[in-house]
């Protein structure tokens, strides 16, 4: 392995673009994996177990919660949905990154949990508020009433920004996802990413050692 993978948060209020900058995310680099979140909710038709969720029951997703086998978890609208940790656990230690796409409550959950020296997070501003009421409208894929609610609830998620590590103003859907992948290529190269080092490092000590001899 040349490096630990890491653990890269995405989070905006709704229609600022964090899940176009997500898919587009992984088309660039196929390696990504997103994060399959498990959820207590009966599948819909047409949904596969590990593909769109982990299917589990109440009590089984409480277990996982209890055994700390949650890196992040909530109830919404009656049923519980979170992240997994062992298939994360395991992709880190192949070198592979994984994407969540989280709220900010979903993300400072993962910040806090015992991977989260590996997390890597990014926070999406839309430029004006009145461009994000736009975004919304122009989906054409919710009531008024949703609208709202999503336009209420913005405020909330906008106020938590500071907590990122990285902040970036959605204007042009192109450039800002030119510059996350500039802030995923920078974070693999971090030094305690690349195990790795460590070797080479001790074989240019041995060659300076062959030289001297």
């Amino acid at each position: 392995m040349t490096r630990r993978g890491l653990l890269l948060i995405l989070s905006s209020p709704s229609g600022a673009g964090k899940s176009t900058l997500a898919r587009r995310l992984m088309e660039w680099d196929p390696t990504i994996r997103f994060s399959v979140s498990a959820t207590t909710r009966a599948p819909r038709p047409g949904e596969e177990d590990g593909r769109e969720y982990h299917f589990r029951t109440r009590a089984q997703f409480l277990d996982l919660v209890d055994q700390g086998q949650m890196l992040e978890h909530a109830e919404v609208f009656g049923n519980m949905y979170g992240s997994p940790r062992g298939p994360v656990e395991q992709a880190m230690a192949n070198g592979q990154d994984t994407l969540f796409d989280v709220d900010w409550q979903g993300g400072q959950q993962i910040r806090n949990s015992a991977l989260g020296s590996e997390v890597v997070s990014v926070f999406i501003l839309p430029p004006t508020i009145a461009e994000l009421d736009a975004r919304l409208r122009g989906r054409a894929q919710d009531t008024e009433a949703v609208i709202a609610s999503r336009m209420a609830k913005s405020r909330d998620e906008i106020s938590h920004w500071a907590e990122y590590d990285y902040v970036l103003v959605n204007r042009d859907i192109a450039s800002t996802e030119a510059d996350l992948r500039v802030i995923v290529m920078a974070e693999r190269l971090r030094r305690r990413r690349q195990p790795a080092l460590v070797g080479l490092v001790k074989d240019l000590d041995r060659e300076f050692e062959g030289r001297n001899a």
